[in-house]
């Protein structure tokens, strides 16, 4: 058992709230045990983001800010920086270039491209205008562009060149709002043309620059500002935009602070963080903030993953934000070598590994676990970040526990596990530095939240039981102040005050946070697509040869599978055909020929409804009875219980995901 078992990192600040006949009952309410006394404020005088930069640039004019690797001749060369004091001047000029164009202080400018220097600098002039910076990005596709331009009204917007050509695509459809365009780099004359023949004006990067003045007048700023729209994908329908305020910034910014003072140690102009993950998204936005706040400099990756690795040993970031998908290449990279390396260097491994777990399990931080085996053993895996990472930080979607264990004790940093959305102004919730019995959980509210569960009965989610479980709830500064122009889905989230995340989640002892399930009936896969569960399988049902299927995924795997009831007649007038012997049906279930034709006929039927490659389905398991309201696997409307067919089909899940990874490798 752990040193650490019987500490509770959270405390309660209000009791529970029983059922009422409009809402469910809802747990009692609990902050992070530092933030007891009242969660974190923003103390006076902080009006903007731009005070942290504008401040920073002050202090250390000559520290470098942001990095790039020049690429010629195919091959990336160093790093090349710009300093504080030169990121300040731009991001001046370019302010008061979008002013001088008649774009005033709350007006809107988009952002379009990967991750580079003048992502940053654009976002800090919109910052130095009070002007609302609003990200356009690839994945959404260009429909997507299109809808945000028009939707938020965008009049002006930077953009990468490779991507200019998409945005003049679609402005026959968008040019009422949006007037101009400027390049992070340089524009064609040819596009150029296209574009002011639809009365839209283009720039290159320095000739917008050249159009503002270093001497102009900044406008007065306040914390309920709208400092950026940023959209999230719709699961269902369009884009919805999330309004964040300079209040909410700010004071999640000031949150990662306070918890690393607490947990870590706080960054500073010693840290250098590696910017990969995209800007479009509130998680990299609020940490590069975070570190231009610290005088920390930042690193662009060259925005191709084959690189990735090879950046990060040219910067040797100390601090590094990833995503699973990300750790788990890395894991898997490292293991294939540990592997390959011969049987005695993976015995002295395995005896390193399991020595530093079981101390760090019995409560030593991460560096005093085991310094020998540090410097010996695990010295490589440090490398592979660079060999100065100090800290890694992952979001997005759910750690797998065995990556999460692999970093904690080999990497030679913490590995901090937070939960967030959007509308949260990314984390809500974190693990802490060196508590391992958090391991699997995303943590305790950070300091800007209070956080509750409120029960979902029809999922059979009670958040006063013994083991709390239910929607979590989040009420605190760093919330979103609603959906831009749709008053209407904002009213289904907050209630009371409270926003509904969504997510179920589950109290653990300590105080922790454990995300279990998604309460609409859609989920992530490991790659980050969004999967609308009933929807597909109201698809799949259109196939004439079965009568029920319950298709399942979650966030750790890549792919979907399924436990299908195969209509009787259909599937033995098959086997009549194609099996030489006559068989009863439970055996024709098990018969690999015929769930081999089921699966093929599904997908065939998938496909002709127009289900994306992600939505098909690599496995099935055939069930001969059908699910039934007596072992608890439907409702009487004969709704599937997702849980519970979880649990009663558990052992067939797990075989069919080996089988398909089987078949894949």
């Amino acid at each position: 058992m752990s040193s650490t078992s019987h500490v509770t990192y959270t405390v309660k600040v209000e009791e529970a709230s029983p059922a009422t006949e409009k809402r469910p009952s809802a747990g009692p309410v609990y902050r992070w045990i530092n933030a007891k006394d009242g969660l974190l404020e923003l103390p006076p005088g902080l009006e903007s983001p731009w005070k942290f930069f504008s401040d920073t640039a002050t202090r250390i004019p000559s520290k470098p800010v942001l990095g790039r690797r020049k690429v010629s001749d195919g091959k990336a060369g160093p790093y090349t920086w710009i300093t504080y004091q030169e990121a300040y001047d731009a991001a001046i000029r370019l302010g008061s270039a979008i002013r001088t164009l008649g774009v005033n202080p709350g007006g809107h400018c988009g952002i379009y491209g990967s991750n580079c220097p003048e992502w940053l600098l654009a976002m800090e002039a919109c910052n130095s205008q009070s002007i609302t910076y609003v990200p356009l990005y690839d994945t959404l596709g260009a429909n997507a562009v299109e809808f945000i331009i028009n939707h938020a009204e965008v009049s002006i917007a930077f953009v990468q060149e490779n991507k200019i050509p998409a945005i003049i695509s679609c402005l026959p459809r968008c040019s009422s709002y949006l007037k101009t365009i400027v390049s992070f780099s340089n524009i064609s004359s040819s596009l150029k043309k296209e574009a002011e023949e639809l009365g839209v004006s283009c720039f290159s990067w320095n000739e917008f620059l050249d159009l503002g003045s270093l001497n102009c007048e900044l406008p007065p700023k306040q914390k309920t500002d709208i400092c950026t729209i940023m959209y999230t994908s719709g699961t269902t329908g369009e884009p919805k935009g999330v309004i964040l305020t300079n209040e909410a910034m700010m004071a999640e910014v000031l949150c990662i602070d306070l918890l690393l003072l607490l947990t870590d140690k706080v960054c500073s102009e010693e840290d250098t963080y590696f910017s990969f993950l995209p800007l479009a998204h509130v998680y990299d936005q609020v940490m590069e903030t975070y570190f231009i706040y610290k005088g920390s400099s930042i690193g662009f990756w060259q925005g191709d993953v084959r690189y990735l690795m090879e950046d990060i040993q040219e910067l040797k970031p100390t601090m590094f934000s990833g995503v699973p998908r990300v750790y788990d290449r890395i894991y898997t990279g490292i293991s294939g070598k540990i592997q390959s390396g011969g049987a005695l260097s993976k015995k002295l491994f395995d005896y390193a590994y399991n020595y530093k777990l079981r101390n760090m399990e019995n409560g030593l931080p991460q560096d005093k676990a085991a310094p020998l085996l540090d410097s010996f053993v695990f010295r490589k895996i440090k490398q592979a970040f660079g060999g100065r990472i100090r800290g890694l930080l992952s979001g997005a979607a759910p750690l797998p526990r065995h990556v999460e264990e692999f970093l904690r004790v080999t990497s030679g940093a913490p590995i901090t596990q937070g939960y967030g959305l959007t509308e949260s102004c990314a984390g809500c919730f974190t693990s802490l530095s060196n508590i391992f019995s958090m391991i699997g959980t995303v943590g305790v509210p950070v300091p800007t939240i209070e956080a509750r569960l409120e029960s979902v009965p029809e999922m059979g989610y009670d958040a006063l039981s013994s083991t709390p479980r239910g929607e979590i709830c989040l009420r605190g500064i760093t919330l979103f102040s609603g959906y831009y122009k749709r008053k209407d889905l904002t009213e289904e989230v907050v209630v009371d005050g409270w926003f509904h995340t969504g997510d179920i989640g589950e109290w653990q002892p300590d105080g922790a946070m454990k995300i279990i399930d998604r309460k609409k009936n859609i989920f992530k896969l490991s790659q980050g697509e969004y999967v609308a569960v009933e929807s597909i399988e109201n698809k799949y049902l259109r196939c004439p040869l079965i009568t029920s299927i319950w298709v399942y995924g979650n966030s750790f795997e890549s792919f979907l599978v399924a436990i299908v009831v195969p209509d009787r007649k259909a599937l033995e007038d098959w086997a009549v055909n194609n099996l030489q012997e006559a068989v009863d049906f439970k055996s024709l279930c098990e018969n690999p020929k015929a769930r081999k034709y089921i699966l093929d006929e599904l997908n065939s039927t998938g496909q002709k409804n127009q289900l994306k490659g992600f939505e098909m389905l690599k496995a099935v398991y055939l069930e001969p009875t059908l699910f039934d309201v007596e072992r608890d696997l439907i409702t009487p409307t004969f709704k599937l219980k997702r849980p519970q067919l979880l649990k009663y089909y558990n052992v067939q899940v797990d075989q069919l995901y080996n089988e398909a990874k089987g078949a894949k490798a």
